[in-house]
């Protein structure tokens, strides 16, 4: 018989391979009915130090103040052919300006459409459709060849990909953020890398599920 600990550890394993996205500790401790969040906490990191230690293709990354299990990155590609695509509205949005904007930090597109974008960046890095390379304390986002092979582009060039969004499918320019100029009209100080995750679920930002065109597989 497991104990109590490691029946925990599997239901928490169940419930993130069921939910198929990042979900925080507390939403964890709520499907499972746990009360003390404590113990799922502590079971999660049992799981991610399992995951670590054992031969496999999965792995418990952690998003922001969230957890996911996923493929690891080198594996992906394995499944590309059998992988079915959907896309939210919010990951198009993300996609979108990543697409549009690459490469782009990170840190960028948070302040573009909020904290959700850790989570959207993780969910289109699972898909192959972006990756990601650190860039000091935050990550640089670009476009992968699965993306261009998924719309149906010739390659992945970046001025390809924006006549693409602007021409095939209707997209307009998305706008950079705007940074206020320093005092006395200097240049505007650097973007900060990654801002630390707060404690709690990050929702959506105001307007990040604004209707976006949809996009048809193979679109060319």
């Amino acid at each position: 018989m497991p104990s109590k600990l490691d029946e925990l550890v599997l239901e928490v394993e169940a419930v993130l391979f069921a939910a198929g996205k990042p979900l925080s500790v507390k939403e964890l401790a709520e499907s499972l009915g746990a009360d003390d969040p404590r113990a799922v906490q502590k079971a999660v990191r049992t799981l991610e130090e399992t995951y670590r230690n054992r031969q496999s293709s999965l792995e418990v990354r952690r998003v922001g103040d969230r957890y996911a299990l996923q493929l690891q990155e080198k594996y992906i590609p394995s499944v590309h052919a059998v992988t079915p695509v959907e896309l939210a509205p919010r990951t198009v949005k993300a996609l979108t300006l990543v697409a549009y904007h690459q490469p782009v930090l990170q840190s960028v597109l948070v302040r573009m459409m909020g904290d959700a974008a850790y989570e959207e960046v993780a969910h289109l890095r699972g898909l192959g459709l972006v990756r990601a390379e650190p860039k000091g304390a935050t990550l640089e986002l670009s476009t992968t060849r699965r993306f261009a092979e998924y719309f149906g582009l010739p390659s992945g060039r970046t001025d390809e990909i924006r006549r693409f969004l602007e021409q095939k499918l209707g997209v307009p320019p998305p706008s950079a953020p705007e940074v206020p100029p320093g005092p006395s009209g200097a240049p505007p100080p650097p973007l900060d890398p990654d801002p630390a995750p707060e404690a709690g679920p990050s929702g959506p930002a105001p307007g990040s599920d604004e209707p976006l065109p949809p996009i048809p597989a193979g679109a060319t």
